[in-house]
């Protein structure tokens, strides 16, 4: 097995998410630095630092040139960043030292990479977007079409009310419409510009450094926090938190999803499942099991870079290494789970004939609840649950709780048909806010 799974390519099926993966490899990398030196330049040339033809020179090449990542390890090993490496490779690359010494000037190696990043983020988010978008819909669906479908409630693990599948499908579903509100502050909260140079003062950058700063952001497409936040790590840990919170949300999903197809209750069927080396009866639930494993990764990867807060000074290299350990796999997480979970939405199975067989093992017991209040009507609630109490402890299929209130003559009512209450109008208006 390899050092991680997510790049494994044994694993790659299971883990892998190749269009997130890509975003995070050494080339995308170093292409993004580049970029930011492109922007910076230009954005310096529009404040007078930089001469407008330097600059033009700067931005062109950063958009052609290509430098080998292998070619900067051994200094990147020794520098604990690539910057100073790929600095030196760039300017080489130039061949013109009057362009080459306005690269970078009055940046430090944090500004680079936190704003590069801050630019593959913006994609990934943007990958995001679209398969969340697709599982909500896809919930949606569920929802409205069986907003009507009665199913056994459980708690516990035990047996509760009747409740609607549909609206079961809306609980997983509210979170995260809920979710994708909440990710369009994410830009702003998240994806920033960094130019402060060396401790933070931007003192190299002369009077005009708030304005580079800003025109470096529009040339980016990225928000200008109006700060340094060099140490101050709110937009990496607030996006973890974002993503640790939807990856939860999957997993419980997953979670039911795998009670729900298990074989004692058989209520759903997953289109694809795994097989086993040794019992050819068994069609394990992989995906499921995938979303939960993935949401728990997840948590302990943004536990972990939550602690990367912890800064001293006005900057800390041991706190901003932590986010690389982190961070992309935390973004692997979510983007193979959205895939996970867009594919075994898309393609359930669902056994309403069963589910109608689950509400009842013949005894009533689901139907308790609604006994006690139909009796409440005509005697205090405390004794009518008392009463129900008792017929419980001695029902079975030969005396369920609808005879043995028939024969106290009790009035039953309609406490015997499954109630659906809210059920059904909260998966409709789920599915609505979907589509509205």
């Amino acid at each position: 097995m390899t050092f991680t799974p997510f790049d494994s390519p044994l694993y790659r099926d299971l883990f892998h998410d190749g269009e997130t993966a890509k975003l995070f490899s050494d080339t995308a990398d170093l292409r993004a630095c580049l970029l930011v030196w492109g922007a910076l330049a230009k954005a310096q040339a529009a404040a007078g630092t930089v001469p407008e033809t330097t600059a033009h020179a700067i931005q062109r090449a950063a958009m052609e040139i290509q430098i080998d990542p292998g070619a900067l390890a051994q200094a990147t090993g020794q520098n604990a960043v690539p910057i100073p490496a790929l600095l030196a490779a760039f300017r080489a690359e130039l061949n013109a030292p009057e362009v080459a010494a306005h690269v970078h000037f009055g940046a430090t190696s944090q500004d680079i990479m936190d704003t590069s990043l801050s630019l593959r983020l913006r994609q990934v988010l943007a990958v995001f977007d679209t398969r969340l978008k697709s599982v909500i819909e896809a919930l949606g669906q569920l929802a409205e079409a069986h907003a009507d479908t009665p199913m056994a409630g459980r708690t516990w693990g035990q047996v509760a009310t009747p409740v609607s599948f549909g609206a079961v499908v809306a609980g997983w579903g509210h979170p995260l419409l809920a979710l994708r509100t909440r990710m369009e502050a994410l830009p702003e909260q998240c994806l920033w510009v960094s130019l402060s140079g060396a401790a933070g003062s931007a003192a190299a950058l002369g009077p005009e450094a708030v304005n580079i700063r800003s025109g470096l952001a529009q040339g980016l497409g990225l928000h200008d926090p109006g700060i340094s936040w060099h140490s101050d790590r709110l937009p990496r840990t607030t996006l973890a938190a974002w993503m640790t919170e939807v990856l939860g949300q999957l997993g419980r999903l997953g979670a039911q999803l795998d009670v729900l197809a298990s074989s004692s209750v058989g209520e759903v069927r997953l289109a694809t499942s795994g097989g086993s080396s040794t019992m050819p009866n068994k069609g394990n639930p992989v995906g499921a099991a995938l979303l939960q494993t993935l949401a728990r990764h997840g948590a302990g990867l943004n536990q972990t870079l939550q602690t990367a807060a912890l800064h001293r000074d006005q900057r800390d290299g041991s706190a901003w290494m932590l986010e690389w350990l982190t961070l992309p796999q935390l973004c692997g997480a979510l983007g193979q789970a959205l895939c996970v979970a867009g594919t075994l939405l898309t393609n359930l199975k669902i056994n309403v004939d069963g589910m109608a067989q689950d509400i009842d093992d013949g005894r009533e017991l689901i139907f308790a609840e609604a006994l006690t209040f139909e009796l409440s009507k005509t005697m205090p609630r405390p004794e009518a649950a008392q009463r129900v109490k008792e017929m419980c402890a001695k029902a079975s299929r030969a005396n369920p709780l609808s005879i043995q209130a028939r024969e106290a003559g009790f009035e039953v009512g309609g406490a015997f048909t499954p109630n659906l209450g809210a059920g059904p109008a909260e998966a409709r208006a789920f599915a609505a806010a979907v589509k509205g």
